[in-house]
């Protein structure tokens, strides 16, 4: 069993405290073989390198970013995350996202990629709704847009535990089914799964009352075919050492909990050593063993470290991950070739 190992660049730090060109030294230096491209880090190496973020400005940047991971041997996996799209209710602003979606696909084929990750919206429930019909045929738009596309495009969709309507990966899985698009599939996020059916960040012990027995259930349910598991993300997150309510560090009145601890608090796979302690381990077994997914597998870090200024940032960073992956080949005896692989981290910044 081989899996590939990505990193995202804003996952060694945010892009307006480090340059790209160094978190890609850093990420070909420990053997990263793929690399998520954010969105807002786009926009930003634009601007730094173009003097605008206008349209043809970020195709520029996108055609640079391409040629800067080819030279170091880094494939592109996606640009992410295309958010806020699914169930609109008010369709002037869904037809302006498809608008928007014109420009993912050029910066998507300047950037050598074929896919492009769309988180569940997490926007107020006055403004999207979680009707079903709805929710899928805005999908079944995106995803037929994509594959007439030359080359075409793909699309993995993801249950983000704070989302306002789809929160489990069995919810993402019933809405890609239904989407019914060779072109459409999902991404799997063990933050995310675990931080929805185990996890809860306001409570003392980090817990629900009911963690175990519904990560139990969630884990011994096979219903997702592999070829439709188009990547999955791994992290874990600290355990708080008291309730993220109003008066904690990172308690934000704009935020639901889940999503400010995911800003502040996600670590890599085995860090148990700084306070980690989701199942991430029964869940990687399950999509890895049981269901038999290989292929990229992403560190999708986002954590307050991030933010520190040190030129040394982006290479603890990528030191880590690449720690990390070691632990988890070995603990989950994935014969794995740390070469073939690929990590995802993110900034506290980016919105998905």
């Amino acid at each position: 069993m081989t899996h590939q190992l990505g990193i995202s660049t804003m996952s060694l730090g945010r892009a307006w405290v480090h340059d790209l060109e160094p978190k890609l030294d850093q990420a070909a230096k420990y053997g990263y073989a793929g690399l998520e491209i954010f969105y807002e880090d786009l926009v930003y190496h634009a601007k730094k390198k173009f003097g605008s973020d206008k349209p043809e400005d970020q195709i520029r940047a996108a055609e640079d970013i391409y040629s800067m991971c080819e030279s170091r041997d880094i494939a592109i996996i996606n640009i992410q995350p295309f958010m806020h799209y699914d169930g609109l209710i008010d369709r002037q602003k869904h037809a302006e996202r498809i608008e928007d979606l014109k420009l993912w696909f050029k910066l998507a084929h300047a950037l050598h990629t074929d896919m492009i990750a769309v988180p569940a919206s997490f926007l107020p429930a006055s403004e999207c709704t979680g009707e079903m019909s709805v929710i899928v045929a805005d999908l079944q738009e995106l995803a037929d847009l994509g594959a007439a596309q030359n080359p075409p495009l793909r699309f993995a969709y993801e249950a983000l535990c704070w989302s306002t309507h789809v929160q489990t990966w069995e919810h993402s899985w019933e809405i890609v089914s239904a989407v019914d698009r060779p072109n459409f599939g999902l991404c799997l996020d063990t933050f995310n799964i675990a931080g929805r059916i185990y996890a809860d960040p306001t409570q003392p012990s980090g817990k629900r009352p009911t963690a175990d027995a519904d990560l139990a259930n969630a884990i011994a349910t096979r219903l997702v075919r592999p070829d439709k598991l188009f990547f999955v993300q791994v992290v874990d997150a600290e355990r708080l050492s008291s309730p993220l309510v109003p008066g904690h560090p990172f308690y934000d009145a704009e935020q639901l909990p889940r999503m400010s601890w995911s800003r502040n608090c996600r670590l890599f796979y085995g860090e148990q050593d700084r306070g980690g302690y989701l199942p991430i381990r029964e869940i990687l077994k399950a999509i890895l063993h049981d269901l038999g997914y290989t292929g990229w597998l992403s560190f999708e870090l986002f954590n307050r470290s991030m933010a520190d200024p040190s030129p040394d940032t982006p290479a603890e960073h990528a030191r880590r991950g690449a720690e990390s992956f070691e632990k988890m080949v070995a603990d989950l005896e994935l014969n794995g070739h740390a070469a073939d692989s690929a990590v995802s981290v993110s900034s506290p910044g980016v919105k998905a």
